[in-house]
């Protein structure tokens, strides 16, 4: 298999609410605790799905009044700036990146394919 989806993101104007929703729809409990990039979410309003099992994709849903609607996953990439200009090269358009959570390794970025859907890719360079 090639590069898998290592996360997943649900991003509104009312993240809260958002919360709400999923967590009793699906049973999801979160913790609002970790650092996002500010272009992700408003800082303490991302929620990082818990998973104690372990099973499933890890995610997270956050957002905030100026952040636009939308639902994305996140490729595992070795260099995210490398795949960002890829991404670039074969016809799809840089829209973020890259960008570093804060006291964090992890590196963030997006992108929409040839057809306008946004795509996230992460690692740690």
């Amino acid at each position: 298999m090639g590069q898998p989806v290592v996360h997943f993101e649900i991003i509104g104007a009312d993240p809260e609410r958002l919360r709400n929703y999923y967590g009793e729809l699906f049973g999801w409990d979160f913790d609002t605790s970790g650092g996002v990039a500010e272009s992700v979410s408003e800082a303490g309003n991302y929620g990082f799905v818990q998973n104690p099992d372990g099973a499933g994709i890890p995610g997270g849903v956050g957002g905030g009044a100026s952040y636009a609607g939308r639902v994305l996953f996140y490729v595992g990439v070795p260099d995210v700036e490398a795949a960002l200009c890829e991404a670039e090269r074969l016809g799809g358009v840089r829209t973020m990146g890259p960008e570093r959570a804060p006291g964090s390794p992890l590196v963030v970025g997006h992108f929409t394919d040839p057809e306008g859907h946004l795509i996230g890719v992460a690692g740690t360079a």
